[in-house]
């Protein structure tokens, strides 16, 4: 039994967030409309805001709402560092959890050639033309260790190989802090392979 259609539009337009089901998009939405009216217009307009003037930046394609995001408008980070990421948060982790100074290319996903996301589709024309540039001595390639991220990187680390461009990966391993008895065969075995000496 519905209460309300409009009640009902709320709820299944608050399940397109990732990993917001019925039942927590219907708590959501009753808090809002029960207890934080207030707290709802104010999201209602950021949002429509951040929708209307959020776009890309015109070099590392992360969200920004100017032609250049604030870290590509920035003359002191290092051009010739030049980060590989799957997504936006990725900048975000990555600037808040080390002290990299370089630039960043966002490419939006990773190759998936089942769900028909080729090269083309992460933008890898515009960063070949990055590098084509002369600018970038190093590419750090932090994409995820998944099977996709592992491909995408073998990707452009080829492309920066034929560029003569040092390609480098961010190393994979046991966590700092963890115990070897807890941490799974798979990241084992790829940290016992990358093992560097001291």
């Amino acid at each position: 039994m519905s209460l309300s259609p409009l009640i009902d539009k709320l709820i299944e337009s608050l399940q397109v967030l990732p990993g917001v089901g019925p039942k927590s998009a219907q708590r959501m939405a009753f808090y809002l409309l029960e207890r934080n009216r207030d707290g709802a217009q104010s999201l209602s307009e950021v949002l429509q805001d951040a929708v209307e003037n959020i776009g890309h930046c015109s070099q590392c394609r992360t969200l920004t709402e100017h032609e250049r995001c604030s870290i590509c408008a920035n003359p002191a980070r290092d051009e010739s560092q030049l980060c590989i990421v799957e997504n936006p948060s990725d900048v975000m982790l990555v600037n808040k959890a080390t002290g990299y100074k370089g630039l960043y290319f966002v490419l939006m996903g990773h190759l998936s050639p089942l769900d028909g996301i080729g090269p083309d589709e992460l933008g890898l024309e515009q960063l070949a033309q990055r590098l084509d540039s002369g600018i970038v001595e190093e590419l750090i390639l932090a994409t995820n260790p998944t099977v996709e991220g592992e491909a995408t990187s073998h990707y452009i680390s080829e492309m920066a190989r034929k560029r003569g461009i040092r390609a480098t990966r961010l190393a994979h391993g046991v966590p700092l802090g963890g115990e070897l008895e807890f941490v799974d065969g798979g990241t084992l075995s790829q940290a016992f392979s990358d093992r560097r000496d001291l």
